[in-house]
């Protein structure tokens, strides 16, 4: 099934339950995804956004991992030796990372893409960087009224150990903020 089924299909289900919301003044929602369970948040976004008559960002923060490099790992780690890691590993990692981006702004644009074709006024963005705070920065640059984020559900030990990127943007953002199971 592709992206524009299943968006289709979650707005069907989900229009009604953001009718509250949709009278409340919302002008420029701002959704945070990522490539992970993200049709139900964005069809959740797409259809507020519709019935707001609201602009919509779609948002991809990208993780630190990403610009990790070899050097970067040795550093950590003093049993590694940079004698391991040839210049072609560098060249190599760099064309992965570029080709992750170029996948990365190709998924951002379908979104896009389908937003728009359902008649709303739609751009989407990347940063690099903590997912938490590249969310709650770009947002307040955009002048979000509110942040739609996802969350997988983590708690206890694994949320104290691994973050979480929802409960950081709760706690951080300037706007209003849904998150959305």
């Amino acid at each position: 099934m592709n992206t524009q089924e299943t968006t289709q299909e979650v707005l069907a289900n989900e229009l009604p339950s953001v009718g509250a919301i949709a009278g409340s003044g919302f002008k420029k929602i701002f959704v945070a995804l990522d490539r992970h369970n993200q049709s139900k948040i964005f069809a959740k976004a797409l259809g507020l956004a519709r019935q707001a008559e609201s602009n919509l960002m779609i948002f991809h923060g990208i993780s630190e991992q990403l610009l990790k490099s070899p050097d970067m790992v040795n550093t950590a780690n003093p049993w590694a030796f940079d004698s391991f890691y040839p210049p072609e590993n560098f060249q190599y990692l760099e064309a992965v990372r570029e080709q992750a981006l170029n996948e990365v702004v190709g998924w951002l644009r379908s979104l896009c893409e389908t937003a728009t074709n359902l008649g709303v006024a739609t751009e989407f963005d990347y940063k690099m960087g903590d997912p938490g705070q590249v969310i709650c920065n770009s947002a307040k640059s955009w002048g979000a009224d509110l942040i739609i984020v996802g969350r997988r559900g983590r708690t206890g030990l694994s949320e104290i150990l691994l973050g979480s990127v929802s409960n950081y943007v709760l706690h951080h953002a300037s706007c209003a903020v849904l998150v959305v199971q």
